[in-house]
């Protein structure tokens, strides 16, 4: 008994050990602080934010519906997360990750099965004894096999199956942060064919009412067919463009019902027009380093550098001898009457121990293989880390200028205004030709579209920004965060479920 339990002792040692690398995070290969001075040395601040600011809190703390101010926004982007088909497919990946999980994480327990057998045979009567040429065997009982993990090869594999698993996690996390940016910056570009459509309109409006006028004008005499046809070119232009936006917008609230997986609702709360969205333009950037733990995509990459980290275990391990213990414990009997009665118990012990000699070099190739993935996933996360890292400056650069941008181009479309008017009354005042007023109004036309296109690059930007820097995750600051796994909303029936995991992973 002593020298049994010695072994169990050797053998629960040996069954905790891993032959994966000792895992070592790559240094980040990114600058320790993010880009100053330049475009980035205008940033606004919070109390150029006025009432809606955000106090400095990082953006991973801020609930979407605290960033955007909306209501009609916010309405899409609940039921977006409720109904995206995308978002439904990341929650059954995890679901799927966290059930392959458990199949590789059984292999580290004995499997027991009850079994029931009759079997009968006929035996040639010159071989059989006593004339019994037909004889049955029944045999009731329990057989039990059990692989000792001596060398860590499935505490790996579990290992990997559980990085994997937090990897759907993460990717679920990315896919819901996206989800939310990309809901908010299709909504914007409805509201900027909106704007667009209005200027078009009003346009179309103004020139087809001068173009009336010098149609009246030639009718007497008094204008060119040239003023005629010049005044009929801005019309056309306008009437085309009218056209091309009408498309434009059809086709925007096509995508935005496709991000939201149904049709726009019709009694969605009034919204907010372009000009007067009122996001946070004052979230700060932070360190690059924060990012480590506010990006789930980076997240996601230290997960599958994790797995390729534990497959190397596994690689390693089928270098050294497997152990199997079988056996089985019953009773057995030539009658059915006779399975349960004294001297009928049977069992039967088999251990097996199996040790790779020669394979052709397929474990060395194993290993090689498992080495290269690894190398390939601390490539991604370095890449990963940079992606995030330009995302940030871009949008920085991007917040530092677009104020000012805009404040030039609202300026130019009051110039361009006056300089229309000016032209018309000097046009009708016989002191300047048709062509000034012609070129006046394709000015403020192009001005006025150039602006409103710069507006929805301006919001864009602090959308993408916000997205950036980790927000998106949580519905309203200081909520509690989620888990990665956790379901979007109750439409995800029969999401991952966290404790589960949880639990087994502090088992494992």
């Amino acid at each position: 008994m002593r020298r049994l339990s010695l072994i169990a002792a050797a053998v629960a040692v040996l069954a905790g050990c891993s032959m994966a690398p000792k895992y070592e995070r790559p240094a980040a290969p990114v600058s320790s602080t993010f880009p100053t001075g330049g475009v980035y040395a205008t940033q606004p601040a919070a109390a150029d934010a006025g009432a809606h600011s955000a106090n400095g809190v990082a953006a991973a703390e801020i609930g979407w519906r605290d960033f955007f101010v909306d209501a009609r926004l916010q309405r899409l982007i609940d039921i977006a997360l409720r109904n995206n088909r995308d978002l439904r497919t990341s929650v059954l990946n995890i679901q799927a990750a966290q059930a392959q999980y458990r199949i590789v994480r059984s292999e580290l327990f004995p499997t027991i099965s009850a079994q029931a057998d009759q079997s009968k045979q006929r035996t040639p009567r010159n071989l059989s004894f006593f004339d019994r040429t037909i004889s049955n065997t029944y045999s009731v009982g329990l057989n039990a096999s059990w692989e000792l993990d001596l060398f860590g090869r499935v505490q790996s594999l579990k290992d990997q199956a559980l990085a994997q698993y937090f990897s759907t996690g993460y990717a679920r996390k990315a896919f819901e942060i996206s989800l939310v940016s990309q809901v908010a910056s299709q909504y914007l570009q409805v509201l900027q064919a909106d704007d667009l459509l209005q200027v078009t309109e009003q346009t179309l409006k103004t020139t087809q009412e001068s173009y009336n006028i010098v149609k009246l004008q030639f009718d007497n005499g008094a204008a060119s067919e040239l003023d005629l046809s010049q005044a009929q070119t801005v019309v056309e232009t306008a009437a085309a463009n009218l056209q091309a936006q009408q498309r434009a917008r059809a086709q925007a609230v096509n995508a935005l019902a496709l991000l939201i997986g149904e049709p726009i609702p019709d009694d969605l709360p009034a919204g907010m027009p372009l000009n007067e969205q009122d996001l946070l333009t004052d979230i700060p950037a932070g360190l690059p380093s924060d990012l480590l733990t506010r990006r789930p995509d980076i997240m996601e990459a230290e997960q599958n550098l994790l797995a390729a980290n534990a497959n190397i275990g596994a690689a390693r391990a089928a270098f050294f001898p497997s152990i199997s213990l079988t056996g089985s414990f019953g009773t057995l009997s030539p009658t059915l009457g006779g399975l349960f009665k004294p001297g009928s118990a049977a069992w039967s012990f088999a251990p097996t121990i199996t040790l790779p000699i020669f394979q052709g070099g397929q474990n060395q190739a194993n290993l090689d293989l498992a080495n290269i993935q690894k190398n390939i996933q601390i490539a991604a996360y370095e890449k990963a880390i940079q992606s995030a890292f330009r995302d940030v400056a871009d949008g920085l650069a991007a917040r530092g200028t677009y104020d000012q941008q805009i404040q030039a181009l609202e300026r130019d479309t009051a110039a361009e205004q006056r300089r229309l008017d000016l032209s018309t009354m000097r046009y009708k005042q016989g002191v300047d030709s048709y062509l000034n007023v012609l070129t006046a109004q394709q000015d403020l036309y192009s001005v006025q579209q150039t602006l409103i296109t710069v507006r929805t690059e301006r919001l864009a930007n602090l959308v993408n920004l916000y997205q950036a820097l980790g927000g998106g995750w949580i519905e309203h600051t200081g909520d509690q965060p989620r888990p990665a796994d956790a379901p979007a909303a109750p439409a995800d029936v029969g999401a991952a479920s966290t404790p589960q995991v949880a639990s087994a992973a502090a088992a494992g």
